[in-house]
């Protein structure tokens, strides 16, 4: 299997690193560290920039931190009895946008439709009639409780120990009685107590190298919005004394002698228990110290942070509102539907497993194009195929156009055209195998699911105006950038199909 995210540059890909991105929809390469309109955004008209902490202006080095993650759960499991210090942390048995299914213990890869692609009950890849017979007449629908979403890095120590625990608990070997749903709600609960009591981010501040992978560009791409005049907000659910380390060792350090992180940020709300920030009003308080001391507040007033509190505030204490705000951030629910549903706000989406993704569909291209040229001829042989029967068809019946050739000739020709899809089945059989198992052997591409797009990139597409792989990659676009979207795509639109009559292209 291909690992997760790179935790950092990949051999011989440095310069393209430093490159700015194109930016056109109608570039002929895809660049790793470009910035994708679903939306048109005018950068221009942007007058407030909002701010994720974790996975987005703080990018984690993936397996280090979720295999800690991962450790710390396994280990309250264990305390209370449960069989597992034998369980280690597989980076590549989830990737973010899978759903489990927790009324049956598996999880699923489904297209934008909800429409299941893949499944595994536990870790046991499921046949195709054993996927049928699940999965056939019910589509994966995110309002039923039954599924739950994977849609951060966050997720990945948990749909990997959770599909472990399914094999545990199929085989007698876990407390019970209990259910795969049951089972689920554990270990959220295991996860949850990681973070909670802050073992985990203890080791974090530690030892930040080991987590924490530098981006020197993410302070330069902050300096260039402040100055051209966004007002700039932190909203973040971690505390104060979390966030304030890690924003000084992922941006402050970076920035010029004498300036620190916080004279960035207009605004700065830690604690904001995301996504009910973007839809009701808790307390507020404003930090008042260094270390974290918290007294009540009335009011947002910029230049400050705070504890909890609203978005409207923070609109208020801005004056500004609406899709006048960007906001940056890497969960699909809490940071980009909410906010785009609850406050129309323009939204960007940080997916920073976009950039292997991009490297695994250049390094692809050539063959792609192979197999997009033999496909094409595939389609055209199927039609003369149908026509071919039904040609035989009206022969045999005696109804309709008269048919010019007898019954043995239709017949030869028939088992001729069968015989060449044959033989170009078993060139492009290869290649559509590999093209399922880019990235991840086991679940393809991030944003497809087949030959259709998955139901991350759904969800991407309906919620995010942008994404993008890191923060960073901003600082190309510039504070000034107007960004346009590509013409949408539909079935009957024209478009530039393969010659497979040229002999330009050799699929073999």
């Amino acid at each position: 299997m291909v690992p997760p995210p790179s935790d950092s540059v990949p051999a011989g890909r440095e310069d393209s690193y430093s490159l700015a991105p194109s930016l056109s929809p109608h570039s002929r390469a895809l660049t790793p560290r470009g910035v994708f309109c679903n939306r048109t955004l005018n950068l221009r008209s942007i007058r407030a920039i909002g701010y994720d902490l974790d996975y987005t202006l703080v990018h984690y080095r993936v397996t280090a931190w979720e295999e800690r993650a991962y450790d710390h759960s396994r280990e309250n499991l264990a305390r209370l009895g449960w069989p597992v210090s034998h369980l280690r942390f597989d980076p590549t048995m989830i990737m973010r946008g899978l759903v489990l299914d927790v009324e049956r213990g598996n999880v699923v890869k489904a297209n934008r439709f909800g429409f299941v692609k893949r499944a595994v009950h536990g870790t046991k890849l499921l046949d195709f009639a054993e996927q049928r017979d699940a999965y056939a007449r019910l589509p994966v629908d995110l309002a039923d409780p039954r599924w739950v979403f994977l849609n951060t890095l966050f997720s990945l120590s948990e749909g990997c120990l959770y599909a472990q625990l399914v094999d545990l608990l199929d085989s007698g070997v876990l407390p019970g009685p209990m259910g795969y749903r049951e089972l689920y709600e554990r270990v959220r609960d295991s996860l949850d107590a990681t973070h909670v009591e802050g073992e985990l981010k203890a080791e974090v501040l530690a030892d930040p190298a080991r987590f924490v992978e530098d981006d020197p560009e993410t302070a330069l791409t902050l300096l260039d919005q402040k100055n051209a005049g966004k007002k700039l907000m932190l909203v973040t659910n971690s505390e104060w004394a979390y966030a304030n380390a890690m924003m000084q060792y992922a941006v402050g350090r970076f920035l010029p002698e004498g300036d620190s992180w916080r004279s960035l940020f207009d605004v700065i709300v830690v604690g904001a228990r995301k996504p009910d920030f973007f839809t009701s009003r808790a307390p507020l308080f404003e930090v008042a110290t260094e270390d974290g001391l918290l007294r009540p507040a009335r009011a947002v007033a910029a230049g400050k942070a705070y504890f909890g509190g609203s978005a409207g505030q923070v609109e208020r204490a801005l004056g500004v509102s609406g899709d006048e705000i960007l906001y940056v951030g890497d969960h699909m629910f809490g940071d980009v539907h909410v906010s785009k549903r609850a406050l129309r706000w323009r939204t960007a989406l940080v997916l920073r497993e976009l950039e292997d993704e991009i490297y695994a569909l250049e390094g692809f291209r050539a063959t792609e194009e192979k197999l997009t040229v033999g496909m094409a001829e595939k389609e055209q042989l199927e039609a003369e195929i149908a026509d071919a029967r039904l040609r035989l068809q009206r022969r045999r019946k005696g109804y309709g156009p008269a048919v010019t050739e007898d019954e043995g000739a239709l017949e030869a020709r028939l088992e001729e055209l069968r015989s060449a899809i044959v033989a170009l089945d078993a060139v492009l059989g290869p290649m559509a195998k590999q093209a399922s198992e880019l990235l991840n052997d086991r679940w393809g591409l991030l944003l497809r699911a087949g030959n259709d797009k998955s139901h991350l990139a759904r969800q991407l597409e309906r919620y995010a105006d942008i994404y993008t792989s890191r923060v960073s990659n901003l600082l190309h676009a510039t504070p000034f950038l107007y960004l346009r979207s590509p013409r949408g795509s539909l079935p009957h639109d024209p478009a530039l199909l393969p010659d497979v009559h040229s002999g330009s292209a050799d699929i073999r």
